[in-house]
């Protein structure tokens, strides 16, 4: 199974709304898609296993270690074409501030499985290529195998983002951006909350995939 990490440089980018939105428009390519998610959330697995079809499992370097997980992914990977891990918080937050334990760093380099980073480039012109050159160069045994561009204002802006990560020689490649629309994205809500008997996407989760059924973004996805 072709597997790979979508992680944010914090909480808040849409990654989760990517993530979702990838894995809708990879079964559209009837591929069979696994969805992981890391840590104990059970909020997001709920609507990962509407839009797959099958469960959604948890990754957690908390409370299980590395074996376990390695075995919980390999199990999962079977009958499974495509593999999206949706990571936890930014890609360093962990426990504390000194170490990964806890990250989704940590548990890329556990699994061996390259990160796609996705950046909320709103507001953000040639920091883009600051801010991608520290998370390359912060821990080197995290693979950051490719970019998501998010909530990206314009086709000039998009230009502008991608003329600074070039000009800083930033290698990663850019495997798509998506443009700032209101109303786009898994509805948030907070852990204990009660949810519905039965979970069900939502018009704006619709919209997500929509946005992902992009050429260059599936086939980044379906590409391992």
């Amino acid at each position: 199974m072709k597997t790979f990490l979508l992680a944010g440089t914090q909480s808040g980018v849409g990654k989760s709304s990517i993530a979702f939105g990838l894995m809708a428009a990879l079964r559209l390519r009837q591929l069979q898609v696994q969805a992981f998610k890391v840590g104990p959330d059970f909020r997001d697995p709920l609507l990962y296993e509407v839009v797959t079809g099958r469960p959604c499992f948890n990754l957690d370097s908390w409370l299980l270690d590395q074996a376990a997980n390695e075995a919980t992914l390999h199990r999962q990977a079977r009958q499974s074409d495509v593999g999206v891990i949706d990571g936890v918080m930014g890609l360093f937050d962990g426990l504390d501030g000194t170490n990964d334990s806890g990250s989704t760093a940590q548990m890329a380099k556990w699994l061996g499985v390259p990160v796609v980073l996705v950046i909320d480039c709103w507001a953000m012109g040639r920091s883009v290529a600051a801010l991608v050159r520290g998370f390359q160069t912060f821990d080197e045994d995290v693979k950051i195998s490719g970019l998501i561009l998010n909530k990206v204002g314009s086709k000039a802006h998009a230009q502008w983002l991608l003329s600074a990560l070039q000009s800083a020689g930033c290698a990663i490649p850019i495997l798509g951006s998506l443009p700032k629309e209101s109303g786009i994205g898994v509805p948030e809500q907070l852990l204990g909350e009660l949810l519905e008997p039965r979970v069900t996407a939502t018009p704006a989760c619709d919209m997500c995939m929509t946005l992902c059924t992009t050429p260059v973004l599936v086939d980044a996805g379906g590409g391992g």
